[in-house]
């Protein structure tokens, strides 16, 4: 363990790196994080690591297993599921967003919204995602109920790697530039009712374009057989 660190200290800072790495998808479905070797590649004990993990797994993140801990590969009904939750949880907490938004967060969400025109324009895949995850924070930084915050956070951070397997698609990029375009608006017009119902579009359309992506692919999977 690093001289003059807390295990607590450690833990906080394994969870968020690996967090971190999760909502970027640098784990695909299956791949496997054992506690000794993420203890080794953060120079620290076992114990930190290990507890960083079950964190982790008791936040859906990742599945605890006799071998270490693997990230989850979700199903079509797990996938709907959570959207399910989305449309319950983010076009309200959107409107409460909207309501409480002052100048700094308006231009946090500007300069997301720039960041995903240059992202799509571009064709940067990795630059979308990006850009995607600093609209979400600048939003949702207006929102005082954090137990709400956290909630969503974690609900969109589980789809993160199947999400971000369909950015691949020109029409996938289209719908999320779209949908930040449109809420964009709709926060410059301080539109409480306006949100509501595009953010709630908004994430009707994510929904279809991953299913339709997902049903390319297996269509795709089957000419090549």
């Amino acid at each position: 363990m690093p001289s003059g660190v807390s295990p607590a200290s450690l833990r906080a800072q394994i969870y968020a790196d690996l967090r971190h790495r999760l909502q970027r998808a640098a784990f695909r479905a299956g791949h496997r994080l054992v506690d000794t070797e993420v203890a080794a590649a953060f120079g620290t004990s076992r114990m930190p690591a290990r507890e960083a993990l079950m964190a982790l797994a008791s936040q859906g993140f990742l599945h605890q297993t006799s071998r270490g801990f693997v990230v989850p590969e979700l199903s079509p009904d797990d996938i709907r599921d959570i959207f399910a939750v989305r449309k319950l949880l983010e076009p309200e907490a959107a409107t409460l967003a909207t309501r409480r938004l002052d100048e700094d967060g308006l231009a946090a969400i500007k300069a997301a919204r720039d960041m995903a025109r240059a992202a799509c324009a571009a064709d940067n895949v990795d630059a979308l995602m990006e850009s995607n995850i600093a609209f979400r924070a600048a939003w949702l930084s207006a929102v005082s109920n954090h137990r709400l915050v956290e909630t969503i956070e974690s609900f969109r951070d589980h789809i993160q790697t199947v999400r971000t397997a369909t950015l691949h698609r020109p029409g996938t990029r289209v719908v999320v530039l779209s949908g930040i375009e449109d809420l964009t608006a709709a926060f410059r017009q301080r539109d409480a009712e306006a949100m509501r119902a595009r953010m709630l579009a908004f994430l009707n359309a994510a929904e279809r374009e991953f299913f339709n992506a997902v049903n390319d692919d297996l269509a795709a999977a089957g000419e090549r057989r």
